[in-house]
């Protein structure tokens, strides 16, 4: 009788993945490449010049953080017992904000964000800031393009340990990488759009038209959190400039029938998942009842940014809370059991300050937080980008600790040329400032593997 009841179940849920698995793929929308997003008046005036940046912390600036640090309230004292359970812990918030205002080392952590070179240039009205880093290579060696894209609450410093990896010459390569690292718009020294709708679609068009500036015509790509869905974005609009695509993350968001394979999956792992990363996915109830716990931001963000961004962007110590936090939870779910949140088990204190630094410079807190509401909205969610394959060459890494895991087989109805996916037995939400190692080995594997595919199958490599 058990048996057929489990077997009844089954079928039940059969039913609807067979019907959405053999549907036909919704269309590509419509795509807009010079959709302007900056003030109407600036249009006349367009500059498509390219143009040295360079990070400053000014002394006006430093002594307004300092004073603000020094004059806020004071916080209220943490629940007994109580560490990063009700979010960032007061008590070691002190310890926090004390550092950056009395020993945080602002001349040098601005020599150290501009040790590689930064620029500006307009993409649709909006100033795009990048880092750009061209290794010197021997006669011979190739060299090719990397877009590397952050996300929230991160910036493009995650990347600054895995540079001089990534672009390291190796003589048993026949490659180089050459590095691209933009802000997003509305985060760090990007600007924001001045009206609505710029979400993760239209900022994947920012991008390749960014490419498009500095000379790319086909390229390779990687990114982690928002900057995996929008490279995502860009093999589904771009499949024939992408040459390969690089994820820490694999969201599939709007994918229907894997959304329905999860929940047969909670009837009999064993149908969806491997024993051995099965507690990745399941029991489905801890899991959601987990991110459900870690997600009130994101209904925040996606739903009243500008509310909450007036008290990020006016007091540095909530700036600072609230970004920190997801730099402990989203490292390692234990974490919110100890005192100290355990961020400086994986992160040295300058670095995490350093990022807080650029959200506070700038003033992009809620701008930077606008991409959840215009993203997470009935027209972006509408054009089911998750449902339609893309013919780009993939290659996915997932820790161990990341907030979301997919299986392989259901990444491959995605991207049907999978070529290398890496689980990681270690490692959480900001992998290439955590492990820069693992990172950077795992990403010049892929490209390697990309250009191989491309000699086999095509004659579109660079």
């Amino acid at each position: 009788m058990l048996r057929l009841i489990l077997l009844s179940a089954l079928a039940g849920v059969a039913a609807p993945i067979l019907y959405f698995y053999f549907q036909s793929p919704p269309p590509l929308p419509d795509i807009d490449l010079e959709e302007w997003w900056g003030p109407k008046l600036a249009k006349s005036k367009y500059n498509d010049s390219i143009v040295p940046f360079q990070v400053d912390f000014s002394n006006l600036i430093v002594k307004d953080i300092k004073d603000r640090l020094r004059d806020r309230h004071p916080l209220t004292p943490p629940l007994e017992g109580i560490a990063f359970e009700y979010g960032f812990n007061s008590k070691q918030l002190e310890s926090w904000l004390k550092y950056w205002a009395e020993e945080y080392p602002f001349s040098a952590r601005e020599k150290y964000m501009n040790q590689y070179k930064h620029y500006k240039t307009n993409i649709q009205g909006l100033n795009i800031h990048f880092v750009r880093v061209t290794p010197e290579v021997p006669a011979g060696k190739e060299v090719v393009p990397l877009l590397l894209l952050h996300g929230w609450p991160g910036s493009f410093l995650e990347f600054y340990d895995a540079i001089p990896l990534l672009t390291a010459v190796n003589k048993d390569s026949d490659f180089a990488v050459e590095l691209i690292i933009p802000s997003l718009p509305g985060y760090g020294f990007s600007s924001a759009a001045v009206r609505p709708g710029l979400g993760a679609d239209k900022v994947a068009v920012v991008m390749r038209n960014l490419m498009s500036r500095l000379g790319y015509k086909k390229y390779y790509i990687q990114g982690g959190d928002w900057g995996a869905i929008i490279t995502s974005i860009m093999t589904t609009f771009f499949p024939n400039e992408v040459l390969g695509y690089h994820t820490n993350i694999a969201f599939l968001m709007t994918h229907r029938w894997a959304s329905i394979v999860r929940v047969l999956g909670s009837i009999y792992p064993p149908l969806v998942v491997g024993s051995d990363v099965a507690d990745r996915m399941y029991p489905l109830g801890e899991h959601f009842s987990y991110l459900t716990e870690e997600s009130g931001y994101l209904h925040i963000q996606a739903t009243k940014p500008d509310t909450i961004g007036v008290a990020l962007a006016d007091t540095p110590a909530g700036l600072a809370a609230y970004i920190l936090e997801k730099f402990s939870t989203w490292t390692k779910p234990e974490y919110r059991s100890q005192p100290d949140g355990g961020l400086t088990q994986r992160f040295p204190k300058e670095k995490l300050i350093d990022n807080v630094m650029v959200y506070w410079v700038t003033n992009s807190i809620t701008s930077s937080m606008r991409l959840y509401s215009e993203t997470f909205n009935k027209r972006f969610l509408g054009l089911g980008l998750d449902q339609i394959p893309t013919p780009v060459p993939t290659s996915v890494m997932q820790a161990k600790n990341e907030l979301a895991f997919e299986p392989e087989w259901i990444l491959k109805t995605k991207y049907p040329n999978l070529l290398q996916a890496t689980v990681l037995d270690d490692g959480g939400h900001f992998l290439a400032m955590e492990l820069p190692d693992e990172f950077a080995k795992d990403v010049l594997n892929a490209i390697a593997k990309f250009r191989n595919w491309h000699r086999q199958y095509s004659r579109s490599e660079l």
